[in-house]
């Protein structure tokens, strides 16, 4: 079965901006999607299926839904695609051009992909990419952001960057640095501030600096427990390589 849009809700869109949140690197781009239609009071506008998904469901607020889903905001006059699932390889493509084809038909004025990349420094950079030279400009003027000169970006962000730079259509990439292992709300709250300015709205991103802190204070805990374990360990050891020399 091919990939399919089903839409739960038709509202009169004007010129929306669609943004594209799907799992990465530290899951920035479904915490920073999932983050806007919360704070933004986003309605459900439908969801996505494919055979080549996998067979899960998302539960939120009691709700069981399905994992890849379209939200809208007329207020806002805003489009979100996210997804709680890597998107597979064989269904980039193609939903690729699905995304691409809602866009031209929707008369959707730009399309912004969230994600993360690898941490270069300390995690102070939003890296950003897009096909449209006037919004690379506008982009450039943004405090934090550093535009890639060079590289490759990949999945379904990659495929509609090449497609809106071959036909001039505006695609955007926002990519905060990101830890490596587990969720990093740090790096959505980057992401979500550099949107805030890109598209002049307001996004309030309290409530994912404060989880940022309490994550940190999380893994520290951890990795200091793991550094005393191995500390009594090796101490341990120590004594017991010892012990015949003294005996």
């Amino acid at each position: 079965m091919a990939i399919e849009f089903h839409f739960t809700s038709k509202p009169k869109m004007k010129r929306p901006v669609l943004i594209e949140g799907f799992p990465g690197l530290g899951l920035v781009g479904t915490i920073s999607a999932s983050y806007l239609i919360e704070k933004l009071k986003m309605e459900p506008l439908g969801y996505i299926t494919s055979d080549q998904f996998p067979p899960i469901a998302a539960v939120h607020n009691h709700r069981p839904l399905f994992p890849a889903r379209m939200y809208w905001s007329s207020k806002y006059d805003m489009v979100v695609f996210v997804s709680e699932f890597v998107i597979p390889i064989g269904a980039v493509n193609e939903l690729a051009d699905k995304i691409y084809e809602f866009a031209q038909k929707n008369k959707v004025q730009k399309i912004i992909s969230l994600g993360g990349i690898t941490i270069k420094g300390e995690q102070d950079t939003v890296y950003a990419i897009s096909s449209s030279p006037k919004v690379s400009e506008r982009l450039a003027h943004i405090k934090g952001v550093e535009l890639i000169k060079e590289g490759a970006t990949t999945g379904v962000t990659g495929m509609l960057l090449a497609k809106g730079a071959i036909e001039g259509y505006p695609v955007v990439s926002l990519l905060a640095e990101s830890q490596e292992g587990y969720m990093d709300p740090k790096a959505a709250s980057m992401v979500l501030k550099v949107l805030s300015e890109l598209l002049n709205i307001s996004i309030d991103t309290t409530a994912l600096e404060d989880e940022a802190k309490l994550i940190d204070e999380k893994v520290k805990k951890i990795m200091n427990k793991a550094k005393s374990a191995h500390s009594d360990y090796k101490k341990a050891q120590d004594e017991v390589s010892l012990g015949p020399m003294y005996g």
